[in-house]
């Protein structure tokens, strides 16, 4: 919970925060963890990811059109009591969030057609993780064009043909983490 109800209260009258600059609740202003989920469909997915990426210190990023409201009850539920902690930050489309970009850091794309491994990537903050929706994943114009920024996650490829997005938003989350602890 936040510490005061008229801290509270602010939440609440400022959801969703558009392209703005997010309360932080005492993590550093400048995050250098960002998760951005490109045209999510799935609320408890979202929810799911949203959950890791506040465990392990990250900003996330939503880019519109979403496949449900970030009201849903599907999404607090994944969230459970930390969807108020969140914040995501909501990108009106693709082309404004790939224009914000550059001001979060080194990006990495995560899909299963990359040749690079999560594993290998020299990471270094800030960095952020931007996963496509679950049913297509990113545009294929986009991988092509930012090839040598695409990772993939290791996987037994003849018997799963993906990872589900917030498994695999917080394996590449932990990845950083692990290279770069929280303080």
């Amino acid at each position: 919970m936040l510490g005061s109800s008229h801290a509270h209260d602010h939440y609440l009258r400022s959801l969703p925060l558009v392209d703005e600059a997010p309360d932080r609740h005492g993590l550093p202003d400048l995050p250098d963890l960002h998760l951005a989920l490109v045209w999510p469909e799935i609320p408890w997915n979202t929810g799911n990811a949203a959950r890791s990426a506040l465990a392990f210190g990250a900003q996330v990023h939503l880019v519109e059109p979403l496949g449900f409201s970030l009201d849903a009850r599907e999404v607090k539920r994944a969230g459970l009591d930390y969807w108020e902690h969140v914040r995501p930050r909501v990108h009106r489309d693709l082309d404004a969030f790939l224009a914000a970009l550059p001001g979060l850091g080194a990006a990495w794309f995560l899909t299963v057609d990359a040749e690079t491994s999560l594993y290998d990537a020299p990471l270094a903050p800030p960095a952020v993780f931007v996963l496509g929706c679950e049913s297509e994943g990113l545009p294929e114009s986009l991988r092509r064009e930012r090839r040598d920024r695409c990772l993939r996650i290791p996987q037994a490829r003849a018997l799963v043909r993906s990872l589900n997005q917030s498994t695999a938003a917080a394996l590449a989350l932990g990845e950083f983490r692990r290279r770069f602890p929280l303080r």
